[in-house]
């Protein structure tokens, strides 16, 4: 780019704006932090909010292994299609879980840096 200089009146201004905003204290503090917004968060139906799902998993794993089991045991080909359906449900849920525990832990150790 050229050296374009600014004029005196056009520095002036900028230094009115320069001064403007550092008195404003809270845009210097969201400025020096680069985040946004405060977070909303909507309120938790139950205080047990975060081990809801892991208990689910559980469920659908205990149930995975009861189907498993009886599929062995008695050799119904729907047992072991279901056996197949709650595995993969149980599978997902899993990764669910571990994505949302990584996500949270990647969280908390940006809030710590």
């Amino acid at each position: 780019m050229d050296d374009a200089r600014l004029s005196a009146r056009e520095q002036r201004v900028l230094a009115e704006i320069e001064e403007q905003l550092d008195r404003d204290e809270p845009l210097a503090r969201h400025l020096r932090t680069m985040r946004r917004g405060p977070r909303l968060r909507l309120p938790s139906l139950s205080g047990n909010r975060h081990r809801l799902p892991a208990l689910g998993v559980t469920a659908l794993g205990t149930l995975t292994l009861a189907l498993l089991v009886l599929a062995v045991a008695t050799e119904t080909p729907v047992l072991i299609w279901l056996f197949a359906a709650s595995w993969v449900l149980t599978l997902v849920a899993l990764l669910g879980l571990l994505v949302r525990w990584s996500r949270r832990r990647a969280a908390g150790s940006r809030r710590t840096e």
